[in-house]
């Protein structure tokens, strides 16, 4: 019971993320009023909306990276602060995903046109696909979770045309190449 208070701040974290999402008028679930465990389609307006979908595999890639990044700079602290740096790191990026600026540059620069941001359900279970990632991660050696990180950038690029990658290169840097190829799916 103990060792379980070392994740509350992880928990306040994840907390304080839901909260101010709300706040931002983000709604809850999607607004068809399902709650799904999956939903496979990108292209289409319940994508982030749900437990999970193709998204979930860049957010277990960002628990690889945060943990490797976390570790490398602080390698002696405690894995419950470095949890809990990579859990305020994850539901900072999704407070900022979700606000007007991102979603109107998604909607300008990919083929995300449907897309209006996430559920407060899908944000808080992105923030519990990177704590996965995360956790795999300080358990793996690296060469396996680097093998899985690209074994999953490569599924989704096959799958849906789109991963981790090419999402921060088309939100960075919009290539009309990539643009087009992306929405040939």
């Amino acid at each position: 019971m103990k060792e379980a208070f070392r994740f509350i701040p992880t928990f306040a974290i994840i907390a304080a993320t839901a909260s101010i999402e709300r706040l931002n008028g983000r709604l809850y679930i999607c607004k068809t009023g399902a709650v799904k465990l999956w939903h496979g389609v990108v292209n289409s307006s319940e994508n982030s909306q749900h437990i999970a979908d193709w998204y979930s595999l860049s957010h277990i890639i960002h628990g690889f990276i945060f943990y490797g990044a976390i570790t490398l700079v602080a390698k002696r602290w405690s894995f419950a602060i470095k949890l809990a740096i990579a859990t305020l790191i994850e539901g900072t990026w999704e407070v900022f995903e979700n606000s007007s600026f991102i979603i109107n540059r998604y909607r300008a620069a990919t083929i995300s046109l449907d897309y209006f941001g996430d559920s407060i359900l899908n944000s808080v279970s992105d923030i519990g696909f990177m704590i996965l990632g995360f956790v795999a991660a300080s358990k793996s050696p690296m060469k396996a979770t680097v093998i899985a990180a690209l074994a999953m950038e490569l599924l989704a690029l096959v799958v849906i045309r789109d991963n981790l990658t090419l999402n921060v290169v088309m939100l960075l840097w919009p290539i009309e190449a990539i643009k087009n190829w992306q929405a040939a799916l």
